[in-house]
């Protein structure tokens, strides 16, 4: 059987005639020409991951695999912690409400009260916009534990 080889080089020149011949020759093909430019952005870059570093909950790896897009699973997660905060439970309970809605962690894993923890960095940064949405405008009138002062 026989499979394709795919091989990508960085390019500071222009290629030779000569050179294209010669992979031509070594029973490459051309299939694809990739172009770059620098523009100027309104917006800071968009932060790559490094070796080793994990993608932020609530996110995955879009489909086009140059971007991040959100989980909605996770997202789930993380909208559920902020309601638990707000209605102040701990860290235990709310380990155990997750695992009660058949939530698991990436791993696969039940939630745990250190589990949870550790999501509290990732949730306060994503709590403004899980909080200024409609739905959690329309979610917070239903919580019965806490009196809201908006």
């Amino acid at each position: 059987m026989k499979k394709i080889e795919w091989i990508r080089e960085t390019l500071s020149v222009w290629p030779s005639p000569e050179y294209l011949k010669q992979r031509e020759t070594a029973g490459w093909r051309m299939v694809a020409v990739e172009w770059e430019r620098e523009v100027q952005s309104e917006a800071p870059p968009s932060k790559e991951l490094g070796p080793g570093e994990e993608i932020p909950y609530g996110t995955r790896v879009a489909n086009d695999c140059l971007h991040l897009e959100e989980n909605p699973t996770e997202m789930q997660v993380l909208n559920h912690l902020a309601e638990m905060v707000v209605q102040d439970h701990s860290y235990n309970h709310m380990a155990q409400l997750l695992n009660e809605r058949a939530f698991r962690t990436r791993d696969g894993k039940p939630w745990t009260a250190l589990a949870v923890f550790k999501l509290t960095p990732r949730l306060i940064e994503v709590a403004p916009r899980i909080l200024s949405g409609a739905e959690w405008e329309n979610r917070k009138r239903q919580l019965s534990r806490v009196a809201w002062n908006s």
